[in-house]
């Protein structure tokens, strides 16, 4: 009993982890939400991509008319069947998830819908790499939308 007890005592529960994220973000007051419509990851493929060798990044400007508000920033992730098997692309949309939490809340452009698609290499990149490609991807759509 003692040896099922330790491992569960060891972990931090998911709202320890929240709570200490929060307090991290305090800064940031911009909204993030997740694009879960077709329609507005078809609309986003308008947009501008800026392509890194393990994912393309799209960013396109929602309508002034649309239902999220101008303030909110969106993003969404898409991998294919033709990057592995579900133990690999799962793996790839966790790593995608944690860096856009990371990123977004103090490099995402406002209005704007961000998807990141992920592309098939044959070695993983390490997070410092995806991280800086993201970084340097938001900079350049931002440029580009003006």
């Amino acid at each position: 009993m003692a040896a099922d007890a330790a491992p569960g005592a060891a972990r931090p529960s998911p709202d320890h982890l929240d709570q200490k994220q929060h307090s991290s973000d305090s800064a940031s007051t911009r909204p993030i939400a997740v694009i879960r419509k077709r329609a507005d990851f078809l609309a986003a493929n308008r947009g501008k991509r800026f392509v890194t060798p393990n994912f393309v990044l799209l960013a396109h400007r929602r309508r002034t008319d649309h239902t999220v508000p101008a303030e909110t920033v969106r993003h969404g992730i898409t991998v294919t069947k033709k990057i592995g098997n579900a133990v690999v692309r799962n793996r790839m949309k966790r790593r995608f998830r944690a860096l856009l939490a990371q990123v977004l809340p103090g490099d995402g452009l406002a209005g704007v819908d961000h998807i990141m698609i992920g592309r098939k290499t044959d070695t993983e990149a390490d997070f410092a790499t995806l991280k800086a490609d993201l970084e340097k991807g938001l900079k350049y759509l931002a440029k580009k939308l003006g």
